[in-house]
Formats: structure tokens, sequence, C-alpha cells
């Protein structure tokens, strides 16, 4: 299906590498969030600078700058004089100042709070591969090198400890010199205790601070409190900066519990004069601070380097606010305006404020842990890398996972986990984890399955209905009635498949049980409003993830009802139910035989609209980029085919042919703007045909990253490889550091949740089956399959797959890198074949069996065969 619309040569495309790094001016818009899941975040920017503080339980990228945060070295070779720097690399333009703050602002020239007015580092380049963030700096006069390594933990299957409320910065220092330098590097951290989330740092919620220094096992550092909070207050909370360097009175370490009080620029001349002329600060301390002000306190790390010695230096920044307000109003969910006029908003505890007491607490179990908690962080992100994939394609699967970082995630107080679509400014945008949105979602089932299947919980306890609908936005706290709106169609069926997947991923099948009466109860609801005559053909009114109403037979719609037909289908089969089964089975080919000789235009599916119920916002006979999604999740989850498959890949090439826009100078488009001018993106949908409507449905002319993920894995499942990485290379060139953020994909909102179904890249790339109920795995590589690597991951084990040609036949290794697999088959594709020579868990010998299957080589393993952490199962197999 090659032609113009392929912007980019196939080698460019398929070639395998490592993501690229970022310097100069693509480092205007990298902010990498370091935080645990749920519990907010700090972002690293592209300079190193720390930047949009969204650790007070709401997003804060209003432009509110952390005054005095930053980070400095001292350096002085030995009978030289001593270089004094910001570990930053130069602001860059506009040096007009933004944003309207009061003297200081738009007009006022470039911020000084965050240190830009002092000598700072030359250049940086940033390499960012979530969850590791690396900066390597450079300065021609300093006699040292400098590269900052931030991360927080991150370890699939393990939610708790990738749930910590901690960036950490380690500074890795080098003398490259003849001789031996001094080196200190501070750490200055304002405390912003009682700051509400957003505005202004400094205001009439501060008042009463105090900053201690503290020695909690073997962690010392500063302490950051307010006394002017109750324990139970929104406002109330710690931080800390603390570190395992040194001690007091070796000269390695020091501390200043707070700057000097005085006006103008009195505390940073102080902070600079001393610093710069000595690499130390004076001791001092003061009282708890006036209201409507607090102070800033350093914690500063020395260490004398010999010619060619390297030390890291490290700093946790940790945070402890456990009392989350809801404090966007229920029934506008846009954070424009909380409960006003009406009672006290409800709160609760954040789930980490149920393992920690306070920040240093959390400081002193990552001290304890640092070895773990690093080395298994690393051990991901360097199996994660490890797969043999195009760069582009390592990025998108990586970045978007940042998003758990986001606070567009909660974790609530029984540590179920909950999620916005994106983020306001200084708002959650959209609340509820809302199921039409999270269908898209992939990431977190892979990686964090318990978190996943805490959602599959929450809306079977709090959004069915006793008719079988359900809400699609969970309402807090738990326990809230079900919002009242129509139900999602897409959200509602789509459950059903996320539920077979979960399932699927974990084969548990008590929790298949437990859940299944409730989701059988949404399934049949279609049969009180979708679908009354149950024929298999979705008729009535839609409500759906445009936020509008469609209706009428369509295959959006339509795919997501055959696809939770035949999830109730496989699971009331495995649980003994064969009547439902069989009912489940004979409406779905009823459906599937009607939208394949109504809605089939010869080209894409179409949609029927019922004029008469919806005057306004359907799309007829246009070319829908979601029109095939549900068969995509279908493909993703293990169900098969929905639909007549050679209908399928056509409409597949019809959406990249008409959707797929290689530039954009020509497109009128008068609804939000996430792609223009130069830039590449797939279009909601088009009218190839004629027929648009006056008003199209809204969003239509618009670019999503989370609709092009699906669009490109789901090309890349039906074959057409080099169509579906042109979509992610596109997309992925938006987000280039100059435009906008690679960290950070919008649409309704930052850190947009849609998103991580770039995670599906990786499945399809690398035809990853799952069937833990079976105890099977396969795979089935579309991308160098005669020599492959692929990460993969079930629920309690992630590892590495590979396979490779060789002159006697494949040698095919799959490797468990944490957890344990329990595993009895493996599938492995054509060209794959041949006679086991060998095969070993480790050094145990196994007797399997290999034996050709249609297109498929199927290994079997002894009963009960386990392949622990550390061990792989290798297969020799001869032609």
């Amino acid at each position: 299906m090659r032609d113009a619309k392929n912007a980019f040569a196939a080698g460019e495309l398929t070639a395998p590498g490592l993501p690229a790094t970022y310097a100069g001016a693509s480092l205007n818009q990298v902010a990498f969030p370091l935080g645990g899941i749920g519990t907010g975040c700090v972002s690293l920017s592209g300079r190193g600078a720390l930047v949009d503080w969204e650790i007070f339980n709401r997003p804060n990228k209003c432009g509110a700058v952390m005054p005095y945060s930053f980070f400095a070295i001292w350096a002085c070779a030995r009978g030289g004089e001593p270089v004094t720097r910001v570990l930053q690399s130069p602001p860059q333009p506009p040096f007009t100042g933004q944003g309207r703050q009061g003297y200081s602002g738009l007009g006022f020239g470039v911020g000084r709070e965050d240190g830009s007015g002092l000598p700072h580092m030359r250049s940086a380049v940033f390499r960012g591969e979530f969850p590791l963030a690396e900066i390597q700096f450079s300065d021609p006069r300093l006699p040292v090198e400098v590269r900052l390594e931030a991360y927080s933990p991150f370890i699939p299957m393990n939610a708790d400890d990738s749930g910590l409320p901690i960036a950490v910065l380690r500074y890795h220092v080098t003398n490259p010199g003849p001789e031996s330098v001094d080196v200190s590097v501070a750490g200055s951290l304002f405390n912003a205790v009682g700051y509400p989330g957003s505005g202004p740092f400094v205001g009439p919620h501060l008042g009463r601070n105090s900053n201690h220094y503290q020695e909690r096992g073997s962690v010392r550092g500063l302490f950051l409190t307010s006394d002017k909070y109750d324990p139970g207050a929104p406002q109330f909370g710690n931080m800390g900066i603390s570190t395992t360097w040194g001690s007091l009175g070796t000269g390695d370490l020091f501390y200043q519990e707070a700057s000097l009080r005085g006006a103008w620029f009195d505390a940073m001349h102080d902070y600079w004069d001393h610093f710069s002329a000595t690499g130390t600060l004076p001791l001092r301390s003061y009282p708890p601070s006036d209201e409507g002000k607090s102070d800033v306190a350093t914690l500063g790390l020395r260490a004398t380097l010999a010619p060619g010695e390297t030390v890291t230096l490290p700093f946790f920044v940790t945070w402890y606010f456990p009392n989350f307000v809801k404090y966007w109003d229920a029934h506008r969910m846009d954070g424009a305006a909380c409960c006003e006029g009406e009672r006290t908003p409800p709160g609760w505890r954040n789930y980490y404020a149920s393992q920690w007491a306070d920040a240093l607490e959390v400081a002193s179990y990552y001290a304890a842990n640092e070895e773990r908690l690093y080395g298994q962080t690393r051990l991901f992100h360097d199996t994660l890398f490890a797969s043999k994939l195009p760069p582009f394609v390592l990025d998108a699967v990586s970045s978007q996972a940042s998003i758990l970082h986001s606070p567009t995630v909660l974790r609530l107080s029984d540590g179920t986990f909950y999620g916005f679509e994106g983020c306001h400014c200084d708002a959650g945008c959209c609340e509820g984890t809302c199921t039409h949105v999270w269908n898209y979602a992939q990431t977190l089932a892979f990686l964090f399955p318990a978190l996943e299947r805490s959602v599959r919980e929450a809306d079977y306890t709090y959004n069915l209905r006793e008719d079988g609908s359900m809400g699609f936005r969970l309402q807090l706290p738990l326990g809230s009635a079900v919002w009242h709106f129509l139900p999602a169609a897409d959200g509602q069926l789509g459950g059903l498949m996320k539920l077979y997947r979960d399932w699927r991923l974990s084969g548990d099948d008590e929790w298949l049980r437990k859940w299944w009466p409730k989701a059988k109860r949404a399934l049949e609801y279609a049969w009180k409003e979708w679908d009354a005559d149950r024929d298999g053909v979705i008729e009535g009114i839609q409500h759906n993830t445009y936020d509008v109403e469609f209706s009428g037979p369509n295959s959006f719609i339509g795919c997501f009802y055959l696809g939770a037909l035949r999830a109730g289908e496989e699971i009331a089969t495995h649980l003994g139910d064969e009547q439902s089964a069989r009912t489940y089975r004979r409406i779905f080919e009823s459906g599937r035989s009607r939208i394949e000789s109504e809605l089939w235009n010869g080209a894409w599916y179409v949609q029927k609209p019922d004029w008469d119920r919806t005057p306004k916002y359907q799309y007829g006979e246009g070319c829908l980029a979601d029109q095939v999604l549900g068969q995509w999740l279908a493909e993703l989850v293990g169900l098969g085919e929905l639909l007549d498959c050679d209908h399928v890949r056509v409409a597949l090439q019809s959406i990249f042919r008409h959707n797929w826009r290689p530039e954009l100078w020509e497109h009128a488009n008068p609804q939000r703007i996430y792609a223009l001018n130069d830039e590449q993106g797939l279009l909601l949908c088009t009218w190839p045909k004629g027929g648009r409507p006056a008003i199209p449905f809204p969003y239509s002319d618009e670019v999503w990253p989370g609709i092009e993920y699906q669009v490109a894995s789901h090309l890349i499942y039906q074959g057409f490889l080099e169509e579906g990485l042109t979509i992610v290379k596109g997309l992925r060139a938006r987000h280039d550091g100059v435009r906008r953020n690679p960290w950070n994909e919008f649409e309704c909102g930052s850190h947009y949740a849609r998103s991580l179904a770039s995670w599906g890249l990786l499945t399809a790339l690398s035809g990853f089956q799952f069937d833990m109920p079976r105890k099977t795995l396969g795979f089935n590589p579309r991308l160098y399959p005669e020599e492959c690597r692929y990460f993969w991951s079930v629920d309690g084990a992630w590892g590495l797959f590979e396979q490779q040609r060789m002159e006697n036949g494949w040698d095919v290794r799959l490797s468990v890198t944490a957890g344990e697999l329990c595993l009895e088959q493996l599938l492995l594709a054509a060209p794959v074949s041949g006679s086991i020579r060998s095969s070993q868990v480790g050094q145990r010998n196994l007797l399997a069996e290999a034996a050709g299957e249609g297109d498929q080589c199927v290994v079997r393993l002894p009963e009960g065969t386990r392949i622990g952490a550390g061990q792989s199962l290798h297969i020799m197999l001869s032609p």
C-alpha cells in the first residue's frame, strides 16, 4: 500500500536503535515527570531545573515557579580559583518574561527564582529513557564533568514501591584533570508546606513554616514542615531534601536550615556570595516564619576527587501531602469550581499516606532499599530498551508510561487506581477513570495488572446500576451515587473485553468468577437499550468518546458489541455457562453478518444514522479512524476476528490513505489544534466520497495521539508495517522538545490517558499472545522475525523474548527477568518450525515437544514448568 503518504524511506522506518537525545532549542519543552504512581510529581526540565511542582494533590502547569529550589556546584582544582555554577544549562529565549505575576512576568525579564541570573552550565544534553533521565552538563571553565541521573522507582508488578513520593537526583562528578579537585554540590528547596497546589507559591497560605536538620537510619537532611495546619487539613504535610552521603563533623556534609531573612534580593546575594567563595554555607536557623512567608533550606555535599576519580552525590527530594480534597465540581467535571455554596468538599487520604508517616520516613525507606529499588528500576529499563525496535517506537512505548507518574492518576485510600482523562494547568480534566478514554490505555494492564484489575472492580462495584447500565465516570469518594447521565456504549462494552484481557494476563479464575455476574449484567443491558431485537446490531442512542450520541448501526460501537459478546462467550464457556455462551455466539454471528452486509461500502465501514433521533453530530458516510477500534482491542486481548478480515484490512488501508496527512498546510480545522502546518497527523474522520454533514461531529477535524497509536498498531497487526510505523514516526516528530514536550502528549489536557495506547505497538510488533489460564504464551514477530528481541510481561513476571535463525535451525530464548512464570505452551509463528534439538530451563533439561499446527510451531513443555527470575527457557529447533 506504499504511496506518497509514506513520507519516510523503509530503512528509516525499520532500522533499530535508541531514542534521540535533546540539546539546544530542543531542551525548551522537555519536562520529565519524577514521582510515584498516585503521588503527584515534579518534572526535570531539559535544562536541569525542577519545574511543574505537582506534588500538592493537583496539577500545576500554570507557570508558577517554586522559589529558589535548584542545585549548584562549586569546584576548585588544587592551586586554582573556584568556579561556581547553577546546575542548569542557559535559559532560552524569549527573555521578556511570561505570565502576569506582579512585578515579575511579562515585561520584567527572565524569572530569577530558579537561579537563571547566576552563572550556569554552558550546555546540556538530555537523554530520557523512562523511567530514567540523564543530563550531561558541560562548561569549559569547570574543572570537573557533571552528569545527572534522575529517576523515581518504577518496577513492574510492584505498585507500592513504584508509588513512592520521591525524586532521586544522583550527580555523578568526574575529575578528568591532573590535579585533585574539591567539589561541593548544594541542593536548595523552598518550604512550600501550606501551598494549595496552584497559583503563586508565596502568599497567605504560608506561615509558621520551619526547616530542621534530622537523621533517620542512613538518611540525613532537612525536613520542611509547618505548624499552621492540623493533620486533617488539606494543606497539611511536609517535604524533605536528604542524602546518604557523608556525615556531620567530617567536612563532607553541610546544611543551612534557612536562607537570610532580608528584603529585596538579600537572600540570593547572601547565598551566592558565601557559596561561590567557600563552597559551603554558614549554619543558620530561625523561629517559624511569619504569616505569608517561608524559608529556603539548603543541603550540601562535599568531596575531594583525585585525578580520574568519579563520585556520585545523591539527593532525595521527598514529599508527604496525605489529604486529598475533591476540589472539582462533580456536575461540571472541568475543575473550574468546587461545590460553591455547598458543604465542605469531601476528601480522603492518599494511598501512600497509609504506607508512610512523613517525608523523612519515605527517604529512610528508600535509602534502606536503594540498591534493590534502583537495581530493579534499572533492570526494567535495560530489559525494555534491549528490545530491538525502531528508536521512535521505543520512545513512544516508554515515554507515555510516564503518564503513570503524572497527576493524571491517583491511588485512592484503599489502593484503587483512579485516573482523570488528562490535566488542566491546575486541575484534573474530566474525572472518573472515564471508561471510553481508558479503553485505549494498555500500559497499566501489562505493567501493573493488579492496579488495572482494581479499575474493573471499582467499575462493577460503584458504576453498575440495577438495570445493568453503567456510569462511565466513577464518582468520588467511593460509594457516591452513580453519575446521572447516559451510559457510554463504547466504555461499557469495552469493559467486557478488558475484563477478559485482565483474566488472560493473570489466569485468576476466582477473580473472574467473582466479577463475571456483574459484567454479565452490563453486557446484557445492551438488549434493553441498544439491541432490543438481539440481532447483534447496535441501534439505539450511543453516547461515546466523542462526547456526543451516535445513533443507528455503525461499526465503531458495533465492534465493541461484537467484542463484548465474544468475551462473554469465552468467559461463560470457561465458567460452565454453556447456555449463555450459545446465546452470545448466536447474537455475535448475526451482528457480524449484518454489519458486513449493511455497513460495508467496499472501502470502509459507514454509519447509518437515525437522523430523526439525532439530527446533529453523526459521521454517516465518513471514514472514521476508530471504525474498527473494537477489532484492534480484540486482536490485542486474544479474541480473534470480529469482522471479515479482508474487509478490516481494506478499511485500515482506507484510514491511512484518506485520514493520514503528511502535512497539514491545507487542512481547515476550526476545532482544537493538536497538529498543524508542516506536521504530520491522522485526522479523526474524513469524507472521501462526500456526505460530510453540514455540522460534523465534534473533534472530527482533530488529531489525537491515542487514536494514532491504536490505528498504527492495528495496521501493524494486519501486516501494514510501513504504514503503521509512518504514523508513529510522524506523531513522535511533533514532540521533539522544540514544539512539544516528549513526555506530555496532550488531548483534552496534559498527560492524556489515551496515549497509553502506545503499549499496543509493542504487543503488535512482537505479536505477543497471552493465555495464562492455559499457561500459554506466544510470539509472532512482525519486525526482524529472523533475529528479534522483545520485552514481554504478564501478571507476576516479565522479561525478554529472543529468536534467531541459525544455520542449523532456530535458537529461541524466553528469559524471565523478574518474577516467576508457569508455562506449559509456547507458540511460535512461521517461519519458525522444526523439531526440538534441546530444551532447557537454566541448567535443567526439559522433555519438550514441538509440532506444527497451522501457521504456528507449538512447543509443549512438561506440566508445571516454572521459570524463575534470572532463568531462561532455551529451545534449539532443528529443520
